[in-house]
């Protein structure tokens, strides 16, 4: 699919511009009408379809154009930023769906070029035909509850003044209560049980799909690993520090569904 066709067919489209992993804005807005993105795009650039005439692509890496990155958007928006909930999904998507074909332009097992199939949502090896799809990396996402205390910690790499809750990835072979089990156990050393599933969330840093779980404490101190937890502790549910909100991240929404949850408990 070539944008020349893509804006002549569709005027009413608009486009998602990206410059590697960062969104490109148009006067502060986030989306481009197909005339006004069209001298942008990166050469050779095939635009991804997100659907309802709503389109991604890359732009070049000399365009000089505002650029925001996703992290900023979303806490941005956690701040009460003017974005929609259903926007921010979209260029979540985007970025995905992006991030992949940025990461699959040859085949594995040939070493040949891929180029986008029909759909826009597979990539074709040129020369063998091995079609690859979309990658998505599960993760857990874990509140970990002690009465009317919870287990929040704020990560070593990205310091952003947060305190959140423990995540990682799913590892080969493993269950998501495994995952939890051995994730709570390396970050700060504490054991955990009656693990129980609560929601989900797709996460672009930059393909996650996140499982969101409550567990509660069952013995232990915390004992922070400092390779990836920069500090860790038990916060009274009615004295948290500052988190994510729950109008964007799943992390909230658990934090935000465990208060409730308590306060309306009966005494």
């Amino acid at each position: 699919m070539r944008f020349g066709s893509l804006a002549s067919a569709r005027a009413s489209a608009r486009l998602l511009l990206f410059q590697g992993d960062r969104l490109a804005l148009n006067g502060g807005e986030l989306f481009w009408p197909a005339e006004a993105a069209g001298k942008w795009l990166a050469r050779g650039a095939a635009p991804v379809p997100l659907g309802a005439d709503c389109f991604a692509a890359e732009i070049g890496k000399d365009a000089k154009l505002e650029t925001r990155s996703l992290r900023s958007l979303l806490f941005g928006a956690d701040e009460g930023g003017g974005e929609s909930g259903a926007d921010l999904a979209l260029v979540s998507r985007a970025s995905q769906l992006l991030h992949w074909r940025r990461t699959h332009r040859c085949c594995g097992l040939c070493g040949s070029p891929t180029r986008p199939g029909e759909s826009g949502q597979v990539l074709e090896c040129v020369a063998c035909g091995q079609a690859f799809f979309p990658r998505i990396n599960p993760c857990v996402i874990m509140l970990v509850t002690r009465g009317d205390e919870v287990l929040l910690a704020r990560g070593a790499r990205y310091r952003s003044g947060y305190y959140s809750c423990l995540a990682g990835f799913i590892e080969i072979g493993e269950t998501p209560e495994q995952t939890i089990i051995r994730e709570v156990r390396e970050e700060v050393g504490v054991e955990i049980g009656n693990i129980r599933y609560v929601e989900s969330q797709p996460w672009p840093f930059p393909s996650q799909l996140m499982l969101g779980f409550l567990a509660d404490h069952r013995a232990g101190e915390i004992v922070p690993d400092p390779a990836e937890i920069e500090d860790a502790r038990w916060f009274p549910i009615n004295d948290l520090p500052k988190t994510p909100a729950a109008s964007v991240t799943i992390a909230g929404k658990l934090i935000d569904g465990y208060v409730r949850s308590r306060s309306s408990a009966p005494l």
